[in-house]
């Protein structure tokens, strides 16, 4: 079948960087994104970060330029909600009984953040993180000398606790793991960060049960089990995403903790396709289906399932990445946080490499201020390493990466 006519269901990063994509590789058909924001699609990590500090403006946001849009024949639909889509036909419908036809669809609904039930008088107190309009609404509670209080201690509640602590606002976080970021970074790793929070004067508290949230006339009070309740004038709610599936689910697509897709991001319906935070993608480094919830990850499957629209299927399955950046340090990790980890550089100084080792064989990395050791950390990823020279900050990191694949030429001679 030729595919003549793409409609993406959602309008974020995945959508737009698959139809920038899609014009690249010489796609000439009608290509139409939908979705229920107002706003053309826009990149989402600034939003805790130099956006809410407002370094950056809106325009300095959007994925896809207006003048792109243009040049390039895209058709963006915003302020619209998909409410399901014909499986047989992909005949799209739109709430208020309109309807558009595709020849494939691409769903890249992405999250939607997890809520709590905060009751009270004051609702206009209680912020979540998620969209352009929240960090809007949140930038006018971030003033000088305010209380701020986060639940949550995920990376989204320390970029913007760092982002306000910057501001003059006095920030409470609360967590309620023993040490936030472990499951992520490992227990080291994460103290480290942890560390970093309250030396910039952050009240990081953690082991917390929050029995409950309320608005007062006064402001918002957590009651804090085992504790006094925290006061504060607005709060963050910061505790995760859930995918956002009910669309998939009232199209009778397969899914589990999202949208149910192979490793080339099709799902089990002819030319209905999946990418970025709500896909739930095969993936064969890791021998089971994952969905990881981050910027690189949707770019990464936005440009591999344009390609496996158009015939030419392509795997995404690089190595996870991120990155943050808190108090003017840069933060990257890549890989899986499994093995022991071990230190290169300083951690008292800020400016270390944790290498996270089975055995000799790299497994992963977390840098603070040492981007370049993520780069050579990707290539040494699954590789087996001399420690001791991995460990000497007189090493060049990628006279280890090079040793590996001369010693791999070696033996094919």
């Amino acid at each position: 079948m030729t595919v003549q006519n793409i409609v993406t269901v959602g309008a974020g990063q995945a959508a737009a960087v698959a139809a920038r994509n899609l014009r690249r590789q010489g796609y000439d058909g009608r290509i139409r994104l939908i979705g229920d924001e107002p706003h053309l699609p826009y990149q989402r990590p600034p939003l805790s970060k130099e956006f809410l500090a407002g370094a950056d403006t809106e325009d300095s946001l959007w994925i896809l330029p207006p003048t792109w849009v243009t040049d390039h024949d895209v058709d963006i639909v915003t302020g619209t909600t998909v409410v399901r889509v014909d499986a047989m036909s992909r005949r799209v419908e739109l709430e208020g009984g309109a309807a558009v036809q595709a020849d494939a669809v691409l769903f890249a609904t992405g999250g939607a953040p997890r809520t709590l039930a905060v009751p009270g008088p004051r609702p206009e107190l209680v912020h979540y993180l998620r969209t352009l309009d929240d960090a809007r609404r949140l930038a006018s509670a971030l003033r000088p000398g305010r209380r701020l209080a986060i639940v949550g201690a995920g990376f989204i509640g320390l970029e913007l606790a760092a982002t306000a602590t910057a501001l003059g606002v006095d920030v409470t976080v609360l967590e309620s793991v023993p040490v936030p970021l472990a499951r992520v970074l490992g227990p080291a790793m994460a103290a480290a960060v942890c560390r970093l929070h309250r030396e910039a004067g952050v009240d990081l508290r953690t082991g917390m049960r929050i029995n409950g949230i309320r608005t007062t006339s006064a402001g918002v009070l957590i009651d804090v089990d085992g504790s006094g309740p925290v006061e504060a004038d607005a709060v963050v709610i910061g505790i995760g995403i859930t995918p956002n599936t009910a669309v998939a689910e009232a199209s009778g697509l397969h899914t589990d903790d999202g949208i149910v897709v192979d490793a080339a991001g099709r799902t089990a319906v002819s030319n209905i396709f999946a990418a970025g935070d709500v896909a739930r993608r095969y993936s064969p480094r890791a021998g089971r289906h994952i969905r990881p919830e981050h910027f690189d990850n949707a770019s990464r499957q936005g440009v591999a399932v344009a390609n496996t629209m158009l015939g030419r299927d392509t795997i995404s399955d690089d190595a996870p990445w991120f990155w943050s950046d808190q108090y003017g340090r840069n933060l990257q990790f890549v890989g899986a946080a499994t093995g022991d980890p071990v230190v290169r550089g300083d951690v008292d100084a800020g400016e270390f490499t944790g290498f996270y080792l089975e055995g000799t064989t790299v497994r992963g990395a977390f840098a603070m201020d040492c981007g370049a050791d993520i780069t050579a950390a990707r290539e040494l990823l699954d590789r087996a390493v001399d420690v001791d020279a991995l460990l000497d900050e007189g090493t060049d990191l990628w006279d280890l990466v090079y040793a590996d694949i001369d010693e791999e030429a070696q033996v094919t001679r």
